[in-house]
């Protein structure tokens, strides 16, 4: 995005240092000196999300940042990053996190000990269950080597916003595969916890290694999907935030995988 259209990370860059104050499209797109009808073409040709949903996107990664660093009340977070009650912020946060704001501050006791949970080797069981219908399966490569495990899911937006419609954690070396996947649009994203990571780090992962699919994944009924290759990598400074709670996930996997609970979405 950088080399084709500069401007979109200006405005980027813009929309972060201003996330307290009202964002129109006519004050952006003049910012980007676009007119507003193509100014939200190119936008979402380039992140596939709207400028609003990208905004209410970082504001929601900014209420998770405030309410780990600082012990200011949820509802003047919620204020602050422009909602108009508190309980049209709670809905919002809770959808895209899988959390209410309360819980997600709380669970930063509990993070290292889903870490912890997962040092065991003996819940990461190498055999990939069949279900009725299509299957996605693929591997992973790393441009930074590191000790951990992988989160992938098949995302039913391009953002990792709300638990994934299909969704498991891999060793880094291991191949992952969804069986049974229902015919549709999916966008693979990824990303990485290591092992020595500080719970602060998994509740607020600006820094994870991340990967997604170069296109959309169109899954059709009796049709093979190609073998996926992600190439893990550092975050770029446009990469959409990841809003779900990844000690959630860690904690549904764990749970999944000694039989004590549902687990995370979809057949695998």
């Amino acid at each position: 995005m950088s080399d084709k259209y500069p401007e979109l990370i200006e405005v980027m860059k813009y929309i972060r240092q201003n996330l307290h104050e009202p964002l129109t499209i006519e004050q952006l797109s003049r910012y980007a000196a676009y007119s507003p009808f193509h100014f939200i073409r190119i936008f979402k040709e380039q992140t596939g999300l709207t400028p609003q949903y990208y905004i209410a996107s970082l504001r929601l990664q900014k209420a998770k940042e405030l309410l780990m660093t600082t012990d200011l009340p949820v509802r003047d977070i919620a204020m602050e990053l422009g909602y108009q009650s508190l309980g049209s912020f709670t809905t919002r946060f809770g959808r895209s996190v899988g959390l209410t704001p309360a819980e997600f501050r709380n669970s930063a006791a509990h993070a290292a000990e889903h870490l912890r949970q997962l040092t065991d080797a003996a819940i990461w069981h190498s055999g990939h269950e069949q279900a009725p219908g299509d299957c996605v399966e693929g591997s992973f490569r790393t441009e930074i080597p590191f000790e951990g495990f992988v989160m992938v899911g098949l995302f039913s937006k391009p953002i990792p916003d709300g638990l994934p419609d299909y969704g498991t954690l891999v060793r880094a070396d291991n191949a992952f595969r969804f069986s049974g996947v229902k015919p549709g649009i999916y966008y693979l994203m990824a990303t990485t916890v290591s092992w020595g990571m500080q719970a602060r780090d998994i509740l607020l992962p600006d820094m994870t290694l991340r990967a997604r699919s170069a296109s959309p994944l169109v899954v059709r009924h009796g049709e093979r999907t190609p073998h996926q290759e992600l190439t893990l990598r550092p975050p770029r400074f446009d990469d959409p935030p990841i809003l779900v709670s990844l000690p959630l996930l860690m904690e549904m996997f764990y749970l999944q995988q000694t039989g004590k609970g549902s687990g995370l979405p979809g057949p695998r």
